[in-house]
């Protein structure tokens, strides 16, 4: 497994551990910034891997941004997940879309591998149909990055 598949997999299972933690809704961002720290420790503690390592540093921003664009990518997952409310989506399946929705608004990460991953880690970790729903809802988003950056490209004025 490379290692940005691991760092993936343990910024999923912390935020996950998150879900479970006494957080403060007024404050839910400032509280899940305040708490991931000490999770993320635990499970790179668990997996014997050294917090200085390239792993550590990439699942620290996974988390951290995940965090900070939560409302956004939120928004996205709902606005794709027709006939499921972001609530009834399983705790682990919800968490495995913040990572991916993250990469797929604001990295240069290539769609194509974003959910790929999303998919394997579901596989490993999730129900049998959890696979088929994530694609279809980060494929639903991808298409509609792809048909949004199309237009704003369409609308762009010529420049002789």
């Amino acid at each position: 497994m490379g290692q940005r598949r691991k760092a993936r997999e343990i910024a999923v299972q912390t935020l996950y551990a998150l879900d479970f933690a006494d957080i403060e809704s007024a404050f839910r961002e400032y509280s899940l910034l305040t708490e991931y720290p000490e999770v993320l420790q635990q499970l790179f503690s668990a997996e014997k891997i050294d917090t200085s390592s390239p792993v550590y540093a990439f699942t620290d921003e996974l988390i951290k941004n995940s965090i900070i664009n939560i409302e956004d990518i939120e928004n996205e997952i709902d606005k794709h997940s027709d006939n499921w409310s972001l609530e009834r989506i399983a705790h682990l399946d919800r968490n495995i879309l913040h990572v991916a929705v993250y990469e797929l608004l604001y990295t240069d990460t290539p769609p194509a591998v974003v959910i790929n991953e999303a998919i394997e880690i579901a596989k490993k970790f999730c129900s049998e149909g959890s696979g088929k729903f994530i694609n279809g809802i980060l494929d639903a988003i991808h298409q509609d990055i792809d048909s949004n950056n199309q237009s704003t490209l369409e609308r762009r004025p010529y420049d002789k």
